[in-house]
């Protein structure tokens, strides 16, 4: 039996935090499965070509068997061409004094330039998760970009790390473990708007192994989940940085590499969802079309669907409300970038 082709994974920014915890989780297997060999293209900008090159020795230190080649590049036409998988890692990041605006303007031309490469050289089966901030309107100006070959189905911006946080801190008030902790939803943007949801859909799996709705488990805690818990999903990269000095590394990888199992390989279990923020082609519980917004999804056979029928409370509607107010602003912002790249 003939061995698997291997499957080419570009990460952007590779040289980074988020790029140099994420590597070994590709190389290793935990991602495509260790039956799958793995072609690895780290794309970096040119000044951090000499610090790419010293990853790339320690992945070959490493002897990961699953690794059959790695390219270093700075030149995205050379990363993406017929790629299979890409991982958009790079990103200008966000500093003291530097306004969310100003962000989104640096990085629309950052994406503009992933998409545009990706429209040229990819795969029209390429699958894309977007993870540099602010990772839905990145993911939404990458897709115009791109969309004339590749499906806007086939990107997406990762807002698992908070759906992870979420179940981590229904967990710790409930005093269980993560793993029974199912069907959480964060709604709508990777920002400080987002909508942690814990009872709309969400359950608790018993030890009996019934599933039980939070919104029954948790009915005394409505105070804390309308405000602590949003509040502390919210603001958890921010006390990361205040905590430890740089953004978070370690678990933002672990998020990409768990999004990536689950969408492509895996898929979500029977009854199960996980958070994707993806293209909202239909107009999704009644959010404008046109938007990168995160939902609960169903992942099946290397695609996702949202799931649709989850009765919202007044409460849920105004806070969905309010997260895409800001992506209709970061929207505008963006394409006010894109029309001035045109002039």
């Amino acid at each position: 039996m003939a061995a698997p082709r291997p499957l080419s994974v570009v990460v952007t920014g590779a040289a980074g935090n988020i790029g140099y915890a994420l590597l070994p989780l590709l190389a290793s297997g935990s991602v495509f499965g260790t039956d799958r060999p793995i072609e690895l293209r780290l794309l970096e900008i040119p000044q951090a070509l000499s610090q790419l090159e010293g990853v790339k020795m320690e992945l070959v230190d490493a002897a990961f068997p699953n690794v059959s080649s790695i390219m270093c590049t700075s030149d995205p036409l050379q990363a993406f061409r017929n790629v299979h998988v890409a991982i958009l890692v790079g990103g200008f990041p966000r500093k003291k004094g530097l306004l969310r605006k100003d962000l989104i303007q640096a990085n629309t031309k950052i994406f503009e330039t992933m998409g545009r490469a990706l429209d040229q050289v990819a795969s029209p089966n390429v699958k894309v998760l977007c993870v540099a901030n602010p990772a839905n309107t990145n993911c939404l100006v990458a897709i115009q970009q791109c969309s004339r070959i590749i499906s806007p189905k086939n990107l997406c911006a990762m807002t698992h790390l908070d759906y992870t946080r979420a179940k981590a801190m229904v967990a710790e008030r409930l005093d269980a473990s993560i793993k029974d902790i199912r069907n959480v939803i964060i709604w709508g943007n990777h920002s400080a708007t987002q909508y942690a949801d814990a009872t709309s859909d969400g359950y608790i799996v018993t030890q009996q192994g019934e599933k039980v709705p939070l919104r029954h488990v948790m009915s005394n805690d409505k105070a804390w989940l309308q405000n602590e818990f949003l509040t502390n999903v919210r603001q958890r990269g921010k006390e990361v940085i205040e905590q430890r000095g740089k953004s978070s590394a370690m678990s933002a990888a672990q998020a990409a590499a768990d999004c990536l199992r689950t969408w492509l390989v895996t898929g979500t279990k029977t009854g199960e969802t996980i958070s994707m923020a993806v293209y909202n082609d239909q107009g999704y519980y009644g959010v404008e079309q046109g938007l990168v917004f995160s939902f609960p999804c169903e992942c099946h056979n290397g695609e996702w669907f949202v799931k649709e029928g989850i009765e919202l409370d007044a409460f849920s509607r105004q806070q969905i409300r309010q997260t895409e107010e800001e992506l209709r602003e970061e929207r505008s912002d963006a394409m006010e970038v894109l029309a001035r790249s045109k002039l």
